[in-house]
């Protein structure tokens, strides 16, 4: 009886123990301001993308581009987003320093911004629907669309280096602002991100 009751306590103390342990591992969040700098796994990440951002709309709102079409043509450059390609192995929301960059054109009241290709085919489809739905003082007209002067588009390349428990990753960001008209590059922006990831353990 006595080794019964001995065995009990043992089971119930590991129980308790087992319990205790799993209390502990309980998931906290904690709310951080999103201009913070993070970086847990090397991977494009969120601070990336606000340094690509600023840094390209700092030097697309201060280059001699926007004012030269003001001079050439006697109105406000627009402008059309097209794609980003991302040429890493990694997944990289160009999205957001993209959105980034159009409220900054827009904002700045120096730059006018039409929808891009996929967005287009949205409106042209409830413009249409207009037509046959909405009262006529209120129909949208097709074939009144703004057309851009100007294509903003680019890549993404990264280069990694590793070796033992060490990994340096370079990442560039291009953007190129073509005239859409005669091909000609009216603005090229470049960002350039580096890395050092060190693991230490075994190495994975």
């Amino acid at each position: 009886m006595q080794g019964n009751a001995l065995r009990a306590v043992g089971v119930a103390g590991i129980l308790v123990l087992v319990f205790g342990l799993l209390a502990g591992c309980g998931k906290q969040v904690r709310r951080i301001d999103p201009d913070t700098t993070t970086d847990l796994s090397g991977f494009w990440n969120d601070t990336d993308s606000r340094l690509v951002a600023d840094d390209m709309i700092n030097d697309a709102l201060t280059h001699p581009w926007i004012q030269q079409h003001v001079i050439d043509y006697d109105a406000k450059p627009v402008v059309i987003v097209g794609t980003v390609r991302n040429r890493s192995m990694e997944h990289i929301a160009t999205g957001t320093f993209i959105r980034d960059l159009e409220r900054a054109f827009v904002n700045s009241g120096q730059v006018r911004v039409v929808a891009n290709p996929w967005e287009r085919e949205e409106l042209r489809g409830e413009r249409e629907e207009q037509q046959d739905w909405a009262r006529e003082e209120t129909r949208a007209r097709l074939r009144a669309e703004t057309g851009a002067d100007y294509m903003l588009n680019g890549d993404i390349d990264v280069i990694i280096d590793r070796e033992g428990g060490r990994e340096v990753k370079f990442y560039q960001v291009d953007l190129f602002l073509t005239h859409i008209e005669t091909n000609e590059r009216a603005w090229v922006g470049q960002t350039k991100i580096k890395k050092e990831i060190s693991r230490s353990g075994l190495g994975f």
